[in-house]
């Protein structure tokens, strides 16, 4: 069983303390994705029990609860979530091959996108109405989810691992260290093509909210700066966030980091650590912060990095 919780984000004073706790009826499997409105507190989360949950998440002071409100299927593991800007629909893609659109108003789950492989990572750009999908099968696809329709399929140098958008920046992630930029004023040509200045493979990225640079992180445990209007790379740097190796994810512009059941809050800018939390029993495979950074919700489960010989459903996990 996997379980997750979710924190007031703490301040980096050492002296203050922050609550948290597991939400209630967590998934019965690992957790592959996270992922708050962009509106008000609800949370999503997908997983490998093949469901999409939600929760409603209430914040008072220090203190952090949550409500479980509803779920849907897939017919295998879903892998990735996103919301619509207006708070009102979940989008969700797995390895079914296809992406739900979820109206929470009650309306029935539909299929909007399809793959030939596992959709790994999925976003909303509402600057330009359109749905992104990304995927094992080496494409990147844009879809009008208004009639589902596919607008434009983009070639992959590789599987499609991560994707962040600050519109009109976006960067993918690929297999063999590959980081595909794109600007979205003309979104069916590539930018630039960037090797990953790291020497392991990505594990995730997330664009600056200014759109100038973005950052990626690699299973090494370690995380790249990258500045898109620095011709002569000087601002271009690295650091490493865990010193026990494994998995990281970042937020800017005090980020999160993890790895080996731990995570640190870390200011980019001026290179420092904020404040390192106690260690959990499990890995943390996913994060995201609530849209105005006072809620930090977070993973605590297997994830399956050692493979299927390693998964113990009956270990024991904890969300704060």
């Amino acid at each position: 069983m996997a379980t997750f919780g979710t924190a007031a984000a703490p301040n980096p004073n050492p002296n203050k303390s922050f609550e948290g706790g597991d939400v209630a009826q967590p998934p019965s499997d690992s957790v592959s994705s996270l992922s708050f409105s962009p509106k008000a507190n609800y949370l999503v989360a997908t997983s490998w029990d093949n469901q999409v949950r939600y929760w409603e998440i209430m914040h008072s002071g220090a203190a952090v609860g949550s409500t479980s409100k509803a779920s849907i299927s897939h017919d295998q593991l879903v892998l990735c979530s996103t919301w619509k800007d207006d708070g009102t629909t979940v989008f969700s893609g797995g390895c079914d091959k296809q992406a739900k659109m979820w109206p929470l108003s009650g309306g029935q789950p539909m299929t909007v996108a399809m793959h030939d492989a596992p959709i790994k990572e999925i976003a909303w750009i509402p600057e330009m109405n359109i749905l992104a999908t990304g995927s094992w099968d080496k494409t990147l696809k844009y879809w009008d989810t208004r009639q589902s329709n596919l607008v434009h399929t983009q070639q992959l140098p590789d599987r499609c691992y991560s994707l962040t958008v600050r519109h009109p920046l976006m960067v993918v992630g690929t297999a063999d260290r590959n980081l595909v930029v794109f600007n979205l004023q003309n979104p069916q040509i590539e930018f630039k093509r960037i090797t990953l200045p790291l020497k392991y493979q990505t594990r995730c990225v997330t664009a600056f909210p200014d759109q100038q640079g973005f950052l990626v992180g690699s299973i090494e445990g370690r995380v790249g700066v990258h500045h898109l209007g620095d011709p002569q790379q000087s601002k271009n740097f690295t650091f490493k966030c865990h010193r026990d190796g494994n998995e990281i994810h970042s937020e800017l512009s005090k980020l999160p980091s993890w790895s080996g059941g731990a995570f640190n809050f870390w200011d980019k800018d001026s290179k420092q650590r904020l404040k390192a939390m106690a260690r959990c029993s499990q890995p943390i495979p996913c994060s995201t912060f609530n849209n105005d950074g006072s809620i930090y919700a977070y993973a605590v489960c297997y994830d399956w990095s050692k493979g299927a010989e390693n998964h113990n459903p009956a270990a024991p996990a904890t969300g704060v």
